[in-house]
């Protein structure tokens, strides 16, 4: 498969991450379509425009994320658009022979364990979470797709205070954007993270006016210390293609 030739399809363009991985991106080769010319919750939209274009790809990062009660308050519109939109995707890239790379979340993964990785049992965490795991659900059961899980944050760093005493391994979305022609052949699933840091000194390379804040006096018996996903296969991946 070729990055700058192949045909790519991105549904969710006008996201925060969409709009940054277009700039990123901006080739003769990449459709992004608007939600009036392919609306994932139509499978008939959706099959005209892919008939149309024909693409080697569909990398599917549409989805209701924002604001997160949103899950509990209209759980109808996440159903309408995380999973069965999804589901619609997989549908027509299996009838046209398409590959889809499904953007899902490192939610998925239950928290107090210190690292997950990619064959360990799930427990979304939240409902955002479960309505990504149900994309998933149809994702998996396409031979021809990459599932995503990603541990992902917007930069610079957007919040005024960031937890000291919480480990992560985010990653800023530029960060993820630049993976992506290096893993575009690959199938199954893959996590996506960086370097095992504290919250706080993530946000402080990009924000230096972030303030520390103590989880554990917060949260008190949700406090969790770890918030982690393995990224050994990611790192395997990446340092072959330097080879």
């Amino acid at each position: 498969m070729n990055f700058s030739k192949d045909k790519f399809v991105f549904t969710g363009s006008t996201g925060r991450f969409g709009r940054k991985f277009r700039e990123k991106y901006n080739l003769t080769n990449f459709f992004y379509p608007s939600k009036k010319q392919l609306n994932i919750r139509d499978y008939h939209s959706i099959n005209k425009f892919l008939k149309k274009v024909k693409p080697k790809v569909v990398i599917h990062a549409a989805a209701i994320s924002r604001p997160m009660n949103a899950h509990e308050t209209k759980p109808q519109e996440s159903i309408k658009t995380n999973i069965i939109g999804t589901c619609n995707l997989v549908i027509a890239c299996k009838e046209m022979g398409i590959k889809i790379i499904y953007f899902s979340t490192n939610y998925v993964y239950p928290i107090g364990k210190k690292s997950h990785k990619e064959t360990d049992p799930v427990l979304p965490i939240n409902a955002y979470a479960f309505s990504k795991l149900g994309g998933e659900c149809a994702v998996q059961m396409y031979n021809n797709s990459l599932i995503l899980r990603i541990f992902m944050t917007e930069k610079p760093f957007l919040y005024p205070k960031a937890y000291i005493d919480v480990m992560s391994n985010y990653l800023y979305q530029d960060e993820v954007i630049n993976i992506f022609p290096k893993i575009i052949n690959l199938k199954g699933i893959i996590n996506i993270g960086g370097k095992i840091q504290s919250i706080y000194q993530l946000a402080k390379k990009t924000n230096s006016k972030v303030k520390k804040i103590y989880a554990k006096t917060i949260l008190k018996e949700k406090y969790f210390k770890y918030q982690i996903i393995n990224t050994a296969k990611l790192k395997k991946i990446l340092k072959s293609k330097k080879l």
